[in-house]
């Protein structure tokens, strides 16, 4: 049986109230916090920052896997270690020296991941795939929730695979965007082991139960 693990993206969570929702991925059977860092330059939106991240880890019991959507992320890793993330993840298209940025996420005892954009061909990542923990996979352009699935992702997602089994790498493959019931099977099928799901899980009217059949049909 796969454990696919899914991780319920807080952007998409009520900001004016955060710590229940906080409180019900806690008590959900959600496996991971995604939290997304925008700084309104790499992508034309700015969600939260250190404070609200540092407020969220306060209560969070779960993996805090943060993705990063910034230009120079390397100035803020050790930061972000401060701040409770377990997985950092930086976007290929962000990073000049992107094995030493990998590099110096592990050596703040966090695991290092690498973002690719819809448009990023995956071939890109085989030269740091065995330095790579986590291959943040985004099917739909980064910026904004509630986009609509891309659907060249399935085939991104087998490439992704074949260079894993390649290189007889550990790398996870994260899909983040559009993520629904309709296609979390097929993603998982495909290679998927790591679901991020925000606007389908907090616009329904039961985030747990949404989380619980994410969970039950990725088995």
């Amino acid at each position: 049986m796969k454990n696919t693990l899914i991780a319920p993206s807080v952007l998409s969570a009520d900001f004016a109230n955060l710590r229940p929702d906080i409180e019900m991925i806690n008590e959900s059977q959600a496996d991971w916090f995604h939290i997304d860092i925008m700084d309104g330059v790499f992508v034309p939106n700015i969600s939260f920052g250190m404070p609200v991240l540092k407020a969220i880890t306060q209560y969070a019991k779960k993996t805090i896997d943060v993705h990063l959507m910034i230009v120079e992320p390397d100035r803020y890793i050790t930061t972000f270690k401060s701040l409770g993330a377990d997985i950092l993840t930086v976007h290929y298209e962000a990073c000049t020296h992107l094995h030493r940025t990998l590099q110096a996420i592990k050596a703040e005892g966090m695991k290092a991941g690498i973002a690719i954009n819809p448009h990023t061909n995956v071939a890109l990542l085989e030269d740091v795939i065995n330095d790579t923990d986590l291959v943040c996979m985004m099917s739909v352009n980064p910026g904004f929730g509630g986009q609509k699935f891309i659907e060249n992702t399935y085939k991104k997602i087998t490439q992704l695979k074949a260079i894993i089994e390649r290189n007889n790498a550990s790398t996870l493959i994260e899909i983040d965007g559009g993520v629904t019931d309709q296609n979390a099977r097929k993603l998982v099928e495909a290679g998927a082991d790591v679901l991020v799901a925000g606007s389908f899980v907090f616009s329904s009217d039961n985030p747990a139960a949404t989380i619980a059949n994410l969970k039950e049909i990725t088995k």
